[in-house]
């Protein structure tokens, strides 16, 4: 009898072993599931933030292509800080959310809010509009409207146009994008520099001057 206890005792162990070994594996293999699916997943994110060369060199057609595209307003938007005058894509930007509003009793707050913020003459970050355009949109405001904006917005967007887009074109910012360093030159004059940068896209420079 006692050897039949000590054989059963023996055999419960064995189990709870294979069991536990079992156990043990299969969470192993779900934790590299789990990897394998992060890894993918972040992968794909990645690889979906990732711009062809062919739709950067659209963003050389026109300022719109540029500023319709996420990548491109990114880095359009990093140039003018650099230049301090990011106020200009910011209101345009706010503009375009602005003319989104679904909500008639929304619009009248964050007309104001855009007001406030661009055109007042008390604004913290002040766009350059002409006497005549602000006169208009500060009378907009008494009736807010989803176009209330569009004259103001047509003429920020004209004045980056003509003038801070064609200097984008030419720095870093965008010639970093169109044609990597190291890419299409060869190693002496292809270099990490910007000067050399410019050197290597002096075709694109002399379409856009």
């Amino acid at each position: 009898m006692r050897s039949r206890a000590r054989w059963e005792a023996a055999c419960l162990r064995d189990s709870a072993k294979d069991m536990k070994h079992r156990l043990g594996f299969l969470l192993q293999k779900s934790d590299s599931c789990d990897y394998s699916s992060s890894q993918g997943k972040k992968e794909k994110i990645a690889s979906s933030q990732r711009v062809s060369q062919e739709e950067v060199r659209k963003w050389a057609d026109s300022l719109e292509n540029l500023i319709h595209h996420d990548r491109g307003l990114a880095a359009f938007r990093a140039f003018l800080k650099s230049e301090y005058s990011e106020e200009n894509i910011e209101f345009w930007v706010s503009c375009e959310d602005y003319k989104k509003t679904k909500s008639p009793a929304k619009l009248s707050p964050k007309a104001r809010k855009i007001y406030d913020e661009f055109i007042s003459v008390q604004a913290t970050k002040e766009v350059n509009l002409d006497s005549c355009t602000r006169e208009k949109t500060s009378h907009n405001m008494l009736e807010p409207t989803l176009s209330c904006f569009d004259e103001a917005q047509r003429k920020i967007f004209t004045l980056m146009e003509k003038d801070s887009y064609r200097r984008f074109l030419k720095s870093p910012y965008y010639l970093d994008l169109v044609s990597p360093p190291g890419a299409g030159c060869g190693p002496e004059n292809c270099k990490r520099s910007h000067t050399h940068t410019l050197d290597c896209n002096s075709n694109i420079i002399s379409q856009c001057a």
